[in-house]
C-alpha cells in the first residue's frame, strides 16, 4: 500500500500559507480513487451548525465544475442522506443513487440525483474521519464501480487517513505561538484554567503574587492575548494545557 508523505513547503512563521497543500492532497485523493477504481473524490469538513453549505465546507474536489456550482446551491449537502447517514455511524456508507441529493421523495431530490447520475456519479463509497485536533471530516469516492469488498473498503479508508494526516499536519504547521511559553506561565495558565485566582496561584505554587502576574503577563504577551481568559483559551487551542 502507498504511503503518503506531505511534499508540501512549510510557510514560514507570519507569512500566509501556501495553497500548495489542497493541490498536493487533491493529488494524493486523485491517486487513491484511480487505484480503488473510482472516478471523482471528496474531501470535505463534516457539516456543524456555524457552517453547514458545501461550498463552506469543500476541500478537495474533482468533480465537474457545473456540478460543484449546481450542488453549492441546493443547500442539501447538511441534509443529504449520505451526510445524514454519516452521523449515526463511524463505520463506512455505500450508496447507490442520490447520496448527495435529500432523503426527501420530491422532484428537486430526485432532478439532484439526475445532475449526479447523469455525470457518472452513480455509486458513493463514504466515510468520515477526525484529525489529532478532532477535526471532523467526509470522504466520498464515486463512481460507476460496485460495492467494494472488506479488503478494499479497509485500504481505501486507511490510505485516506494517511492523507488525512499530512493534510491536518500541514494545516497545523506553525499553528502556535511564535514564542515558547516557560513552564512556569503554562503552570500559571493551567490554575486560571481550573478557576484559580492570582492570589491563590501564588500559594499553589510557593510564589509571590507579583511574579504570578508577571508570569501571566508575559503569557499573555507570547499568546497575543489582550487579557487572561484569551490566553488560557489560546493555550487550550495550543494544547499547552
Amino acid at each position: 500500500m502507498p504511503k503518503y508523505e506531505s511534499a508540501v513547503r512549510r510557510a514560514p512563521r507570519g507569512k500566509e500559507p501556501s495553497p500548495e497543500p489542497l493541490t498536493t492532497h487533491a493529488e494524493l485523493l486523485g491517486g487513491a480513487v484511480a487505484r480503488a477504481g473510482f472516478d471523482y473524490y471528496l474531501m470535505a469538513r463534516f457539516p456543524r451548525g456555524d457552517s453547514v453549505g458545501f461550498a463552506d465546507n469543500q476541500i478537495a474536489c474533482n468533480w465537474p465544475q457545473e456540478l460543484v456550482e449546481h450542488y453549492s446551491s441546493s443547500d442539501v449537502f447538511h441534509c443529504s442522506r449520505l451526510v445524514s447517514a454519516l452521523k449515526y455511524t463511524n463505520m463506512p456508507v455505500f450508496c447507490e443513487g442520490g447520496g448527495f441529493a435529500s432523503a426527501a421523495a420530491n422532484h428537486e431530490s430526485r432532478a439532484l440525483t439526475g445532475w449526479f447520475m447523469d455525470r457518472g456519479l452513480r455509486t458513493t463509497f463514504a466515510f468520515s474521519l477526525h484529525d489529532a485536533a478532532l477535526r471532523h471530516y467526509i470522504f466520498a469516492f464515486s463512481g460507476k464501480r460496485a460495492k467494494l469488498s472488506d479488503r478494499e473498503s479497509m485500504e481505501l479508508v486507511y490510505g485516506a487517513m494517511q492523507i488525512l494526516h499530512a493534510f491536518a499536519r500541514d494545516l497545523d504547521d506553525g499553528d502556535g505561538p511564535a514564542e515558547q511559553l516557560s513552564k512556569r506561565e503554562i503552570e500559571c495558565l493551567r490554575w486560571s484554567a481550573a478557576g484559580k485566582s492570582s492570589e491563590e496561584i501564588a500559594i499553589i505554587l510557593d510564589l509571590s503574587s507579583h511574579t504570578v502576574a508577571s508570569y501571566l503577563k508575559s503569557a499573555m504577551r507570547k499568546l497575543d492575548s489582550v487579557n487572561r481568559m484569551q490566553a488560557v483559551a489560546r493555550a487550550f487551542r495550543y494544547r499547552l494545557i
